[in-house]
């Protein structure tokens, strides 16, 4: 079954109240779905604008907001339902640090359904940042989501630079990798870029990007934010010769929508020039 797909280069803003922060959603979902988008993706860290709902004492301090904004986790949480329903759609919504103990917080990429049901994924590897100022923790649990669309994985910025992590979810069915991502440099950027689109091509597979754009100054958190969002697919026919369907302008604040066709991964799987997916095995016969 074919599929618009629709990836946020979202902006931070400064909210004056949550209203203002459901509006702007609602928004951007509308956007997309009069564009007859079916899954929306935003990117990670993208609820950090919340924050600015605590006043300077806690959007200027790292841990104080991580503290803060859970009290607003569960709005959070039935605002993406609500709005995934609403407009029976798919969204993943990007990623929102959650407290799981006392001292531990989790960075989580929610997916939300149209029969209202959601789960999550976190965030598997930590980047400098996070483990040494953020003191964010890592998940433990790689999984899989079962949709009409197939089955869609998520693999959090930074986790798209390793390959097994995607290479477990494809072995498991998957056919479709989200990638909500916040970077702050144009290295950063291009790191999972590159991360996104050997994804795609080594499993034959579609890979999402969404990315974080412009800047913040009043956050401690995301202050800037560079990037494009941007729909990869393999490299074979039937595909792009470049292996991108779509990006975005850079650091421009807008959706990247195309129509993709998780059939046709499994089309180019057994009747592609090369057999990328296919041959992953036969590096084990030269790595011990």
């Amino acid at each position: 079954m074919n599929v618009k797909i629709a990836s946020a280069q979202y902006n931070i803003s400064f909210l004056e109240d949550w209203q203002a922060y459901d509006q702007k959603i609602e928004r951007w979902v509308v956007e997309a779905i009069t564009q007859e988008a079916k899954i929306l993706v935003f990117p990670e860290y993208f609820s950090m604008e919340l924050a600015s709902l605590f006043g300077s004492e806690i959007y200027s301090s790292l841990s104080k907001q991580l503290e803060a904004m859970q009290a607003l986790h569960n709005d959070f949480i039935e605002l993406f339902k609500k709005m995934a329903q609403k407009y029976e759609c798919i969204i993943q919504a990007g990623t929102f640090p959650v407290r799981i103990a006392s001292d531990i917080y989790r960075n989580r990429g929610y997916l939300f359904m149209p029969d209202g049901q959601f789960d999550y994924q976190d965030k598997i590897m930590m980047t400098r940042f996070e483990n040494e100022q953020w003191l964010i923790a890592p998940g433990k649990e790689l999984k899989c989501f079962d949709t009409i669309y197939g089955k869609i994985a998520i693999n959090i910025c930074y986790d798209s630079e390793f390959p097994l992590l995607a290479r477990k979810q494809v072995e498991a069915g998957c056919v479709i990798i989200l990638v909500p991502s916040c970077t702050d440099t144009i290295a950063g950027y291009h790191r999972v870029k590159i991360g996104c689109q050997a994804r795609a091509l080594e499993n034959q597979c579609y890979v999402v990007q969404a990315s974080l754009v412009g800047d913040a100054a009043w956050s401690e958190a995301v202050d800037v934010n560079v990037g494009a969002a941007a729909i990869y697919t393999p490299v074979d026919r039937g595909f792009p010769s470049n292996g991108i369907l779509s990006v975005g302008q850079f650091n421009a604040v807008q959706w990247v929508i195309e129509e993709i066709s998780p059939l046709a991964c499994k089309t180019v799987r057994e009747h592609g020039q090369v057999f990328n997916y296919r041959d992953w095995p036969l590096q084990t016969t030269f790595v011990s």
